[in-house]
This record gives structure tokens, sequence and C-alpha cells, in this order.
């Protein structure tokens, strides 16, 4: 099976996708890819997703100039697809950056894409870039389990969850900017169609740092196998959740998405 690339392209120009799929060739990978569409709305970011999943795609590389990567719709985009991937394969899978004009700092990117590797736009960017999609994806621990669910017409869901090997007495989950109308609670993986919710709790609000979330909550115990899904309207520019709190104490995961 021959490894491949997946390509995003954060601006349509035809030039810029040419030469990167052509480099990417002449060493020996498959490449594929597509020009970023900028419509949340239509949920678009979750278009590549079946593509970047086949097996055979080793590395996802991110293209595009300084100020694509400060724009917040393809930021929330970006994240959005990156926490999908990650669900998938894994939060060591490579995500690659390679800036117009100057290096991306990962750093100061949402959370799903701070483990993103720059790469420069020199002669070293093809060796380092076969390199990462050569090298096996090795296993990074979290703390928690994310996924997202775009369902046409019924809206964005987000999954959340314990990592493996933990539990969950109850479960919260926030939103900054945004606001949760819907809830469950059923088998990782799926968006359940009916839930039993034991003590559902609407309107919670709380504060991290200078961040206002507003969250819902239920008391279902949760273990790997097992996650509480939330449909989201808007585009929030993070969301927190964990095991519900008791008493005043929240040890909460905070996710930007922007």
């Amino acid at each position: 099976m021959t490894k491949s690339i997946w390509a995003t392209i954060l601006e349509k120009d035809e030039a810029k996708g040419k030469a990167l799929f052509e480099a990417i060739h002449r060493y020996g990978l498959g490449v594929n890819g597509h020009f970023w569409v900028d419509d949340l709305d239509k949920m678009q970011w979750a278009g590549a997703f079946s593509e970047i999943s086949k097996p055979e795609t080793a590395a996802w590389v991110i293209r595009g100039a300084q100020a694509s990567f400060a724009d917040e719709t393809k930021r929330y985009g970006l994240s959005m697809l990156a926490a999908m991937v990650q669900a998938l394969k894994g939060h060591g899978f490579p995500i690659l950056i390679i800036g117009d004009a100057g290096a991306v700092d990962p750093a100061t990117l949402p959370t799903p894409l701070k483990g993103a590797v720059a790469l420069a736009d020199d002669a070293s960017l093809m060796p380092k870039l076969v390199a990462k999609a050569n090298t096996p994806v090795p296993a990074v621990a979290t703390q928690y389990h994310l996924d997202i669910h775009p369902l046409p017409g019924l809206g964005q869901w987000f999954e959340v969850g314990p990592a493996k090997g933990h539990a969950w007495a109850g479960a919260i989950f926030g939103t900054e900017g945004a606001e949760v109308d819907a809830h469950g609670v059923g088998p990782r993986g799926t968006v359940p169609e009916r839930a039993v919710l034991e003590y559902p709790m609407k309107g919670v609000k709380f504060s991290m740092g200078e961040s206002a979330f507003d969250a819902w909550a239920v008391k279902n115990s949760l273990d790997e196998g097992n996650s509480y899904y939330l449909r989201v309207k808007g585009y929030p520019k993070a969301v927190a959740f964990g095991s519900l709190p008791e008493g005043d104490e929240a040890e909460l995961y905070v996710v930007g998405l922007k």
C-alpha cells in the first residue's frame, strides 16, 4: 500500500497546490487534497474527513498564508476536522503546517492543532514531510475523549467522555460563545437516537480564567464505553467539559477552537 498525503490549501491558489502536489510526487508518495471551503453553516470542514481517515493517508498537510491561519472561521473549521481525525487516528497522527512567508507557531493555534509540526518552505521541507509520513504514529495518551459528529440536517454534535481506563461520575459540558440545545448519553462512537438521562441539568454557568461558559450536565456514570453527546448551535470559541464536579472544586478540560 503506497502511503499518501492529504493536502489542505487554505486559499484557492492553483499554482500553490500544483507545486506542492508535484513536489510530494517526486518523493514517491501519493498525494491528494482540496482547497479549503470556508462555510461553517454547511459544515464544509468535514468534507475531507473521509479521505484523511483512509488507512493509506499517513499525514495531513495544511498550507496557507499567515492571514488564513489567523482567521477565526478557518481556525474553527480546522479545529473541528482535526478533532475528528485525532479521535480516529490518535493524537500522534502527523498534522504538518506550512506557512507562506514565514513559519506558523503551533502554540498560537487552537487546542486540536497545538500538536502540529510547523515546516519551513525550504529545501528541508520534502525530506521532513517524507520522514513524518514514514514514521509509525506514536501513541499519545490523552486525559479525555473528544469527537465531533457533523450530521446534515441534525447539526454539529460534540462527543466527550473519559479516556481509556478512566470513569466519570456524571458529565458537564460548557460552551463559550455558543449554546447547547440537545444532549444524550449512549455508546461511544454514535449519537444516540434515544437516551435515558439521570438528573439532566441546563443553564449551568461557570467561569474559567477570563472565559464564561454556559453548560448542560447529567449524572449518568461514564466509562470508556459510553459518552456524553451534545448538539451545539453556533461556533464556540472554546468548550469545557469533564466529570460532573462535586462541590465548588472542578477539574475540567478546556479545548480552544478559534
